[in-house]
């Protein structure tokens, strides 16, 4: 199974009037772990992001994150998703839509329910379903210096 979702994009037309420009289903789900696919939604690569470019902004390459920009993202995670500890440069919003999933830091954990919102803040992190349905989470990445604790900067890595 993987990420299936409706994207709808607005713009406008020359002579100025809201218009959709684009309507379907996401077409660029791509998997980098087993039982995980994601879908970028959109991105931007500058703040403040331009809403006058006329690419699909889906469809540029990014990897986790946009250093400059945002990421919108909706990623499933089936259960037994392998694992990746990561942490990225940036601050993470996330909205559970369907499902559980447990976020797993250095030393704690946290389940998470649908409807459950978090905020990722530069912290080292693994996601792990131990459910028996699909966890679906609506991602937006915003570009962010990385954290320093100590004294020590906590760059990304994973």
């Amino acid at each position: 199974m993987t990420v299936n979702v409706r994207r709808v994009v607005t713009g406008h037309d020359a002579e100025g009037k809201a218009v959709i420009v684009y309507d379907g289903i996401s077409d660029n789900v791509v998997s980098t772990r087993p039982n995980q696919s994601a879908a970028v939604l959109w991105q931007t690569s500058r703040f403040p992001a331009d809403n006058n470019e006329d690419a699909d902004a889906a469809k540029m390459p990014v990897k986790t994150v946009n250093p400059n920009g945002t990421v919108f993202r909706m990623v499933e995670f089936l259960p037994g998703v392998a694992r990746r500890v990561h942490r990225t440069e940036s601050i993470d919003y996330g909205i559970i839509l369907s499902g559980e999933i447990v976020m797993e830091l250095d030393d704690s954990e946290v389940l998470l329910r649908a409807g459950d919102c978090l905020v990722q803040r530069g912290t080292t992190h693994n996601w792990v379903n131990r459910g028996t349905e699909p966890c679906v989470i609506v991602f937006v990445l915003v570009a962010a210096e990385p954290a320093v604790a100590g004294g020590k900067v906590l760059g990304a890595m994973g």
